[in-house]
């Protein structure tokens, strides 16, 4: 709780992944992908509750043995590919009546901190924000990319961009899926979760890797012993 405002946290983890297939209960530095968000959304200091959804029998079985509450079975017509990542969240928060904000923490987010959860919360809430995103700082900035026409020429993907130096560019940040703050009452209108009242959580990169893929998975796990022992120091 913050400000007298209750926070749920919210786990969405659906089975049938195509990418990497069984990825949210594939281990990863020596336990389940979801442990490392169940873990994360349990020392946080805000959070009141924290539950799992999810339509799956093995992800529920995981989870609960490494600490979530799943307090309900994701209808099958909100785990589809083509469901829109908002429906779940609703369907949660309205499964679960009470609380001011739901947080949002995708599984496949492994390394963001309990320090980021409660960060993300501290600034929606302070803000007085209805929703908050995490980003971090992009790799290539777009002044730099390009379009390739049919005949392979090459068109400034900004059309007033200049050759510059990374230093005299301003820092452009991309959505990484790590944390979604939300607020519940404003939830049950909006048409979608990012607008132009959002605010941003700036993340480090290096704990907002998002698995989507095999090789991501396989670049988490590089990662994984580096980032566990930078805690523990």
């Amino acid at each position: 709780m913050i400000d007298g405002q209750r926070i749920l946290a919210m786990i969405p983890a659906r089975g049938g992944s195509k990418g990497v297939p069984g990825k949210n209960t594939r281990p990863l530095g020596g336990r389940p992908l979801i442990a490392w968000t169940i873990a994360a959304a349990r020392q946080s200091r805000l959070v009141d509750r924290l539950v799992l959804s999810s339509e799956d029998s093995e992800i529920i079985r995981v989870a609960r043995e490494w600490g979530c509450e799943a307090p309900f079975v994701r209808p099958p017509a909100l785990a589809r590919d083509d469901t829109p990542g908002i429906e779940p969240v609703r369907h949660c928060v309205g499964a679960l009546p009470g609380y001011d904000y739901v947080v949002v923490l995708q599984p496949t987010s492994p390394f963001r901190t309990a320090e980021d959860i409660d960060g993300a919360i501290t600034a929606c809430v302070r803000a007085g924000a209805d929703s908050l995103v995490s980003v971090s700082e992009v790799w290539q900035h777009p002044a730099w990319m390009y379009t390739r026409e049919a005949d392979g020429r090459l068109s400034p993907l900004l059309s007033d961009a200049a050759p510059a130096r990374r230093q005299d560019l301003s820092p452009v940040f991309a959505l990484n899926g790590a944390i979604y703050v939300l607020r519940c009452a404003w939830l049950a209108t909006c048409q979608r979760i990012i607008g132009s009242e959002t605010i941003g959580y700036v993340m480090d990169r290096r704990r907002a890797i998002d698995i989507d893929t095999a090789l991501d998975f396989t670049i988490a796990e590089a990662l994984a012993d580096t980032l566990v022992g930078e805690d523990t120091a």
